[in-house]
């Protein structure tokens, strides 16, 4: 991978029976001001329809890199996901939760400028 292809950020979220929220979650990640990230997604063993939705999205994003396998629990997906992801940093997101369209503008601008935050 060249270094301009690194992504400045990998976005996590392991997914288990998300469905409710699910759409709304993986679209606030694609919606972001700052492009430069990679969105892995595990699903993790559902049984709804949380790897369909997941799906559905793939293919249109480039971005997005998806693993799906029997249940192993959500401290082995972070786990598993820390250790493929390429970025400089690391943002989590939940399943049912909707990120802000700046959010990662906002999170680097401030981690580049207060490097003392960052491990």
């Amino acid at each position: 991978m060249n270094p301009e292809d690194t992504p400045l950020i990998s976005v996590v979220m392991a997914v288990y029976n998300g469905a409710d929220y699910l759409d709304e979650a993986i679209e606030s990640i694609l919606q972001q001001t700052l492009t430069n990230f990679e969105f892995i997604i595990i699903d993790d063993g559902s049984k709804d329809d949380s790897l369909e939705i997941i799906k559905k999205h793939a293919p249109y994003d480039s971005r997005i890199i998806v693993i799906t396998r029997e249940n192993r629990g959500f401290a082995f997906s972070l786990n598993e996901m820390l250790a493929i992801s390429k970025g400089k940093y690391i943002a989590r997101m939940d399943q049912d939760d909707i990120a802000l369209p700046n959010r990662f503008e906002l999170q680097i601008q401030f981690l580049e400028n207060h490097p003392e935050h960052t491990a």
